[in-house]
């Protein structure tokens, strides 16, 4: 992946969002929920590195614009992180 360009995180509420995912099908809906949410930059393919398995893609998200009727109308959920294994 490239790196992250400071303008993509130039104010509270950007993020860039990088997606490791088994196959292009799972990335890809994976993109498009959030998309759903937010305004969403989104990929239009994934790439494969040599030797890794799967496939990634890489986002781009703007909290402070909702994008359709299931965006939240204040703020933004609480996410709790997965319990360590």
């Amino acid at each position: 992946m490239d790196p992250i360009n400071e303008v993509h995180i130039s104010r509270p509420g950007l993020l860039v969002v990088d997606v490791a995912a088994a196959d292009d099908a799972t990335a890809l809906a994976f993109q498009q929920l959030l998309a759903d949410r937010w305004a969403t930059a989104t990929a239009e393919r994934t790439t494969h590195d040599v030797d890794q398995p799967g496939v990634r893609l890489r986002c781009y998200l703007d909290l402070n614009q909702p994008n359709g009727p299931a965006a939240p109308t204040e703020g933004v959920p609480e996410v709790r992180a997965a319990a360590p294994r």
